[in-house]
């Protein structure tokens, strides 16, 4: 890849402003937190233009939306608390770069960008890739990827109408700043009152037992690494008849979607023969934009989030009440569109819960997302003609987007033709490719169906048309990440996270909680062969970071390395660098554990680590992507 005009600059003006990171981006942050690199909430948007393209035009239409548009100049800045910061910088030049045509195939550029981590300190969020290679001739692809913590695919969609208004101006600017802004929805989110949407949520979360994937889980370790794709189509007329039949029963598509999804989940809680009716659950995707902010349908960002949907389906429940409670679910949390899921979460578990988690809600394994208005007409509107008239023209812009934090997401949206077009992405340590590239078609064969005046109108009746079709099935998952020593004292006190070293024998740490009496959760994760996994130890200190607790890393000698890598990751998300105490060594005797002890406490009575000062990771200019071998589309 030539990288002839990827520049960084932010200027010597005013100095950034800050703002609070939402609900909605730290739980973005936090996914990515444990698996960065992996394309985790890296969406991507590929544009086909044809006709002339002026580079000049491009870079300085591009210019003009960075120097109007916040979204585009927000970055991590050091945080003043426990929790992550905005900042909206007043300069930064676009992330353009040209695809070499010596280089790798346009497939694995996409791919390696996809999985190009993001330096999230450093402004502008949103790379611009544009390569001819391969292309349909005189096509230009333009490939734009972003992290969901800083845009949404709603945003990058309208950003790229506001790109053309600005080329066919010859890139001058079209007005002053776009507003409202970030900083105004992050003004209005600081006003809303949580007390009723903390209600309303403590009462709609899923219940505990709720099945939470269509397949049957099967015992033994994760299988094979890495996400993979699968995909099918509803054609023009089917999903004609599918919209016209939903609207029969006063509901929408994404309506009916829901409900076969509700319908696959009931399936195979019927396989495991758990008896109705049974509780399922999912995550719905919502656009965050139905909020009473003026103008946030325009707003650029990070507004989309996804909030559990559940319900109690029985054999004999008629389809039609089926639709009808998934309506009435979804008038009832319009209100609530601005709540992340992460506050739902938390709030849920302290709604009367009892203290050993028995009736918590179950993590909800599986996301449904409809994305409409994503064909040509809804997307550029009267641009296409303007474009038409220089000779150009832009094909439909075809979303790519990101790895889910789930093992299932199934994405719906509508194509040139009026099809609609279904994309699985699974998490192959759960899934195999099979079992989901399965899933997904059966999905598609009952949205087809539920039209057809012959088809059943119960769920039971419905369920026959699989019959003989196997259900799917799925890992049991990764083991916990982490075994509590002791619960917190007190709420708030946070969370320490104690690695054991290659080699210390297990249970290494469980007398410390009778030599240390900090207020402190004293967490540990199993030792792994070859070292320790910094997964685990952020899945365990997630919690804490997501309620802005103080957390501390520590252990034995010889878990320093481990500790290190998970105090920049916690930085290089957006939190402070934790306090890392390392001291003692695992010889299986009560010295050790005292000495560690000491060191702890005298790390959370020190805002530097006891081994060394918490590094603070640099924002370097972010690489060009690495070339990496083609792999088949299904997998990654």
């Amino acid at each position: 890849m030539s990288a002839a005009r990827q520049s960084f600059r932010t200027g010597t003006g005013p100095r950034p402003l800050p703002v609070p990171a939402s609900a909605l981006q730290r739980d973005l942050l936090l996914d990515t937190l444990e698996r960065p690199g992996a394309g985790i909430h890296a969406g991507q948007l590929l544009v086909r233009w044809y006709g002339p393209l002026d580079a000049a035009r491009f870079d300085a239409a591009w210019q003009t939306l960075h120097d109007t548009d916040a979204a585009l100049r927000t970055a991590l800045a050091d945080p003043a608390g426990e929790l992550p910061v905005m900042a909206v910088h007043p300069r930064v030049e676009p992330r353009i770069a040209h695809h070499d045509p010596g280089g790798p195939d346009w497939h694995t550029l996409v791919r390696a960008e996809r999985l190009r981590a993001f330096d999230l300190h450093r402004p502008g969020q949103l790379r611009i890739l544009l390569g001819a290679q391969g292309a349909p001739p005189g096509a230009t692809r333009i490939l734009f990827t972003y992290h969901h913590a800083f845009l949404d695919g709603r945003s990058v969609r309208g950003l790229l109408r506001a790109f053309l208004r600005a080329y066919l101006a010859d890139g001058r600017p079209l007005g002053g700043e776009r507003r409202p802004d970030v900083r105004d929805h992050a003004h209005w989110l600081s006003r809303q009152d949580t007390a009723a949407a903390r209600e309303f949520w403590s009462r709609a979360a899923p219940p505990p037992g709720a099945v939470t994937l269509p397949a049957l889980p099967v015992s033994g370790e994760p299988g094979r690494s890495g996400h993979g794709w699968s995909r099918e189509r509803l054609t023009p007329p089917e999903v004609a008849r599918l919209r016209a039949w939903a609207a029969g029963h006063g509901a929408t598509e994404s309506t009916a979607l829901h409900a076969v999804w509700a319908l696959l989940l009931y399936r195979a809680a019927a396989a495991a023969e758990l008896a109705d009716p049974v509780p399922v659950a999912f995550s719905a995707a919502v656009s965050g934009r139905g909020i009473a902010l003026a103008g946030a349908e325009l707003l650029s960002g990070t507004l989309r989030s996804s909030q559990p949907l559940s319900v109690r389906v029985r054999a004999s429940m008629p389809v039609a009440l089926l639709l009808e409670e998934l309506s009435r679910q979804a008038l009832d949390r319009a209100a609530y569109e601005w709540v992340s899921a992460g506050q739902i979460e938390q709030w849920a578990a302290g709604a009367g819960r009892r203290e050993d988690g028995a009736d918590a809600p179950p993590p909800v394994e599986s996301l449904v997302v409809f994305e409409p208005g994503t064909a040509n007409a809804a997307v550029l509107g009267p641009v296409a003609d303007e474009l038409a008239e220089a000779g150009v023209r832009v094909d439909p812009p075809e979303v790519i987007d990101g790895h889910a934090a789930v093992p299932f997401a199934l994405a719906a949206h509508h194509d040139a033709e009026g099809g609609l077009v279904l994309t699985g992405g699974h998490d192959r340590a759960r899934l195999a490719d099979a079992d989901a590239a399965a899933l997904l078609a059966q999905a598609a064969m009952l949205l087809s169906a539920l039209p057809d005046p012959r088809t059943a109108p119960d769920v039971a009746g419905v369920l026959e048309l699989l019959d003989g079709v196997p259900v799917p099935r799925l890992s049991s998952g990764p083991p916990a990440p982490a075994r509590i020593l002791r619960a917190a004292a007190r709420p708030g006190a946070g969370t320490i996270c104690l690695l054991p070293p290659p080699g210390s024998p297990p249970g290494c740490y469980d007398g410390l909680p009778e030599l240390y009496d900090g207020p402190q959760a004293l967490a540990t994760v199993a030792t792994l062969p070859d070292g320790q996994d910094p997964a685990r130890c952020l899945r365990a200190l997630r919690p804490a970071l997501a309620r802005g607790e103080p957390v501390l890393i520590g252990g034995f000698s010889g878990a320093g390395e481990a500790a290190r890598q998970t105090a920049e990751r916690v930085a290089a998300h957006g939190w402070p660098p934790p306090p890392v105490a390392i001291a003692g060594v695992a010889d299986g005797g009560p010295g050790p554990l005292r000495t560690l002890a000491i060191a702890l406490a005298a790390a959370v009575r020190s805002p530097r680590s006891t081994s060394a000062p918490p590094v603070r990771p640099a924002s370097p200019a972010s690489p060009a992507p690495p070339s990496v071998p083609s792999v088949p589309n299904h997998q990654e």
